[in-house]
């Protein structure tokens, strides 16, 4: 990060004049905490005792010979995290921060359910008022975990604006800061948005790729050849490849969603064909239109159907260190249903876009080592897999 809130020329913070004193009193509480040894105390705890960590690396040897025989494939195995993905790191760091900062009330947006049932878990945990903004389309097709945030206690806002997915949830999210900025914290769930946020979403979703180093190298792995995550906005990439940025001899590989093909602009595979623009509060890579309007988008997948991605992702991409690749709705349904079946783990369909872009990633590389983020487990698909994938 060349200089604070900016990865190169990107982040930044674009707000109404009424949130530049909300955000001054986030940053200036997050960076008091983060140099505080009791408070990251605190995280830690919490992140063990109730929230699960340290989840461990498994090794998939089944779909590991489907790729080749010198190929060795790693799970980041995130689904098994309190509530079912990597969403329950950061909501931990971000709810013990707003307990620290005297908040009473958390809000959040959510695509996938898996960041608004995190929320709600933890605001349930700390005590706190909770209140979730989700599109329409993500309510319906994320029903079960609209159950589940429900169950914690939390206020489930239905936004029907827009495409009615994540980006409308989220400009619902930060109407409803402005108003009740006092006493209430914004959660935000990806490594988006205003400054401080993609610093500090990364910083404690850094756990991920922390542990993951730890673990090789105790397995006598080493470090690996390849990383590899889905990208929407970015949380769990970020957090997975924060420990190997300064690794130059591992590779970064970010896969996004290209829906149903790049060319039919059904897709929100941002980096393959977005431009740079503003968007919630960041200056980042966007899908956009030749007049600047913000595009609609399509994945399977809930959680990356989004419109842009964290500014440190463009970065990371501008300069080289990480590469971005995408595939499509049916191959990432495909990679769903072949983890579940050769390795017994159902992995949510945003996760499966990352282990769909393996067989092209490890093609004539030779012996290779990949490390996957299984960033969240496929309970919360099934009614998408029961209508999308024949028996």
């Amino acid at each position: 990060m060349t200089a604070v809130g900016r990865f190169g020329s990107y982040g930044g913070r674009y707000v109404a004049e009424t949130l530049v004193p909300a955000l001054a009193e986030l940053t200036d509480a997050y960076e008091s905490a983060r140099h505080d040894e009791a408070f990251g105390r605190d995280v830690a705890d919490l992140l063990h005792a109730w929230a699960g960590r340290p989840t461990p690396v498994t090794e998939a040897p089944r779909l590991a010979a489907t790729l080749g025989d010198d190929v060795r494939v790693l799970l980041k195995r995130e689904d098994l995290c309190h509530t079912g993905a990597h969403k329950i790191n950061n909501c931990v760091g971000q709810g013990l921060l707003a307990r620290r900062m005297g908040k009473r009330r958390l809000i959040a947006e959510t695509g996938a359910g898996q960041h608004g049932v995190a929320t709600a878990a933890v605001a349930a945990k700390l005590g706190l008022a909770c209140e979730v903004f989700m599109g329409a389309e993500d309510a319906r097709r994320q029903e079960p975990n609209v159950r589940r945030m429900k169950l914690f206690g939390a206020r489930l806002v239905i936004v029907e604006d827009g495409t009615a997915t994540l980006k409308d949830a989220m400009n619902a999210a930060m109407r409803d800061w402005v108003t009740n900025v006092r006493d209430t914290h914004y959660l935000v769930g990806s490594v988006a948005g205003p400054h401080p946020y993609p610093t500090m979403v990364r910083d404690f979703q850094s756990v991920i790729g922390r542990e993951s180093k730890e673990q090789m190298i105790s397995l006598g792995l080493g470090l690996p050849d390849l990383v590899v995550a889905c990208v929407g906005g970015g949380s769990n990439a970020m957090g997975i490849f924060h420990a190997f940025v300064g690794d130059a001899a591992v590779a970064l590989v970010g896969v996004e969603a290209a829906g149903r093909g790049i060319a039919s602009g059904e897709h929100a595979a941002t980096l393959a064909v977005g431009r740079a623009g503003v968007l919630h509060g960041m200056h980042t890579i966007l899908l956009q239109d030749a007049d600047g309007q913000i595009q609609g988008t399509h994945s399977v997948a809930a959680g990356l159907d989004y419109p842009g991605v964290g500014p440190e992702h463009a970065f990371l991409r501008d300069s080289g260190r990480a590469t971005y690749v995408h595939v499509t709705d049916a191959e990432a349904l495909a990679a769903c249903r072949q983890l579940a079946e050769l390795e017994g783990i159902l992995p949510a369909l945003e996760t499966s876009h990352a282990l769909a872009a393996l067989p092209a990633l490890v093609r004539g590389r030779g012996p290779v080592t990949v490390l996957v983020c299984l960033s969240g487990r496929g309970d919360k698909d099934l009614a998408t897999l029961g209508t999308q994938v024949a028996s």
